[in-house]
């Protein structure tokens, strides 16, 4: 079994923008250029206020869980499903949790989580 890593790197803007930069020389001298996924903060303060204890319960409740719903995930960590529901939402928008819509029309959606590891890389 393959193993599935999220990668998040924290880098100022200053080192982002260097990156980006060197990717548009690159580009412009016609080089291959390869996709690097992952999620960038630019401190770790910012990252610990999106990575909140209780998200991180979340991702871990659905990764071992497997929860059918909100509602049902709500229920597992004895939170307030209007709270896991902003939770969620924030969570999807990162690109860390993906809600899987439901045939109801009325559920929200199922959510899942489609790797084993958050990395952290923090360059020094």
């Amino acid at each position: 079994m393959k193993v599935k890593n999220i990668r998040i790197t924290i880098k100022s803007t200053e080192e982002f923008l260097e990156e980006a930069n060197d990717t548009m020389k690159e580009i412009m001298a016609g080089e291959k250029i390869f996709s690097k996924k992952g999620l960038y903060f630019e401190n770790l303060s910012t990252m610990r206020k999106a990575l909140t204890p209780k998200r991180l319960e979340l991702l871990h409740a659905i990764k071992e869980k497997r929860p059918k719903s909100m509602y049902e995930l709500a229920k597992l960590t004895n939170r307030d499903l209007k709270n896991v529901i902003q939770d969620l939402a924030f969570l999807e928008r990162l690109g860390l949790v993906e809600l899987k819509k439901n045939k109801d029309k009325r559920a929200k959606g199922t959510p899942s989580v489609e790797y084993d590891k958050i990395l952290l890389e923090i360059a020094v």
